[in-house]
């Protein structure tokens, strides 16, 4: 592949001031959304691209967005070759990440990942959810709920878990999100409009463990070896989920119990089923280049997709790498994958 000039376009992660720039921050993307900020943490992958992108023999550099019309006037003319999309929110706003990606469609700019309507169909869980139906992939039954209307429900039994329709990163995800009574879920619901202004999914609680499949391709699109985040370690009584504890706040308990590493004890039956199951989930919301579904296996052998992530984490130490490195595979080896796979569109 030639040498290419290549823009690595990131957004303002957190709620503030915007980021210096281009000086390095250690800290990750993440989506701040509306009103909601998410506790720093020190991955961070857009540097580690960068350095990946020099050693492979582009010329990189940074652009953000920090939600004023000058930043998408300076895109429009950036005169990079390709775009290495990180934004997950425009000015704060979560959902609009999509916009972004139908942006630089418009300006005819090649870039990498999810198109608007992966984007789209990944954050709407609901819709996502149905999706999934259609295609007969398994997943929780579920209802929508949202200041008193009822938009989708099945016959769904307790233990549920509820947390806000079009977010992810596990905002409004805690241990109080499973609820085992009528009064808990009303509460929680109230809770999910109140401070998110969304929908909420209320959806069948899955005990099992929490299996993470990351994809990297297209047409032969590739599942790389299986990562399970092992919440087995947490305290009794505590609900086995990947809440924002567990994901993002380093002096928590539950983070410091919970880790992720290539699953294990895993027959070829099961595996193959997983896989399968990830790659059909993938291509029903029309995720491309890389990304990452998050499933749960129960004690019957069962599979349910729970999530689908476009444009997942990058960071050395993210599940998708660590997928990628089972798989034999170089941090620089899966950027210039990444890179490949989104030029050739262009071609």
């Amino acid at each position: 592949m030639a040498n290419l000039k290549v823009t690595i376009l990131h957004d303002v992660w957190e709620e503030g001031p915007p980021e210096p720039e281009p000086e390095p921050v250690k800290a990750p993307r993440g989506k701040a959304g509306k009103r909601r900020k998410k506790k720093k943490d020190p991955l961070h992958d857009r540097e580690e691209i960068f350095e990946a992108l020099t050693k492979l023999g582009h010329e990189p550099s940074y652009h953000i967005l920090d939600g004023k019309n000058h930043s998408l006037f300076a895109l429009a003319k950036c005169g990079a070759d390709l775009v290495f999309n990180l934004t997950e929110s425009y000015a704060g706003d979560d959902t609009m990440d999509k916009n972004i990606a139908s942006y630089l469609e418009l300006l005819h700019i090649p870039y990498t990942g999810g198109g608007p309507e992966a984007l789209h169909l990944a954050q709407d869980k609901s819709l996502a959810k149905k999706i999934f139906d259609f295609h007969k992939i398994k997943t929780p039954d579920f209802a929508t709920s949202y200041k008193g209307l009822t938009e989708h429900s099945h016959d769904i039994e307790f233990p549920l878990i509820v947390k806000p329709v079009s977010e992810d990163g596990s905002i409004g995800i805690d241990a109080s999100s499973v609820v085992d009574s009528v009064k808990e879920l009303m509460e929680r619901i109230h809770y999910i409009h109140e401070e998110f202004d969304s929908p909420a999914l209320i959806e069948e609680y899955i005990e099992g463990r929490e299996i993470y499949a990351s994809i990297l391709g297209n047409d032969n699109a590739e599942v790389l070896p299986l990562i399970e985040l092992d919440l087995s370690k947490l305290p009794k009584g505590t609900p086995r989920i990947a809440g924002q504890d567990v994901k993002f706040d380093h002096d928590t308990e539950a983070y410091k119990l919970t880790k992720s590493a290539p699953a294990e004890d895993l027959d070829e039956e099961t595996t193959k089923k997983l896989q399968d199951t990830a790659l059909a989930a993938y291509r029903a919301l029309k995720l491309r280049d890389y990304g990452r579904i998050d499933m749960r296996l129960n004690k019957k052998g069962q599979v349910y997709v729970i999530e689908a992530n476009p444009n997942p984490w990058l960071a050395s130490a993210a599940e998708f790498i660590m997928a990628a490195k089972k798989a034999d595979y170089t941090y620089a080896d899966v950027i210039d994958k990444i890179v490949e796979l989104a030029r050739a569109r262009s071609l």
